[in-house]
């Protein structure tokens, strides 16, 4: 019987999407701001403006991530999904890198990593050459 439900979910799952770190990311934050709206409603549950106003903004925006990710999972869209979790991707990697800043060329909006805490430097666009001046 499950080997039976099992084939019949592969076979709806063939040609959707599925899966990826956006949608990890997605699912994770709506559980954390979940959680969040747990903790708020057993402190301020009696506050008008926490029940009239908070509480149900935090609610609709877990229903917003969850909703946004199962649209993302069954989505037959394969190449926007796939860009979508590329510029995800991008911008997690940029926010874990310590090392490094980034800055977009003000010529050709090309992005350029450089060393953190180097003072003012001169930076040099690789694709187009344009001179630039930021502080690291």
């Amino acid at each position: 019987m499950f080997r039976r439900i099992g084939e019949a979910f592969r076979r709806f799952m063939y040609g959707r999407y599925g899966s990826d770190e956006l949608n990890i990311g997605l699912l994770v934050t709506a559980v954390i701001v979940s959680l969040l709206h747990s903790i708020l409603t057993l402190f301020l549950g009696s506050s008008r403006i926490f029940a009239t106003i908070v509480s149900p903004l935090l609610y609709l925006l877990v229903l917003a991530l969850l909703g946004f990710d199962l649209f993302r999972t069954f989505s037959r869209n394969i190449y926007a999904r796939q860009k979508e979790n590329r510029w995800f991707r991008q911008l997690w990697t940029r926010i874990k890198d310590r090392k490094n800043r980034y800055f977009r060329c003000p010529k050709c909006k090309q992005m350029v990593r450089v060393p953190r805490k180097k003072g003012k430097i001169n930076i040099r666009c690789p694709k187009c050459g344009e001179k630039f001046i930021r502080k690291t």
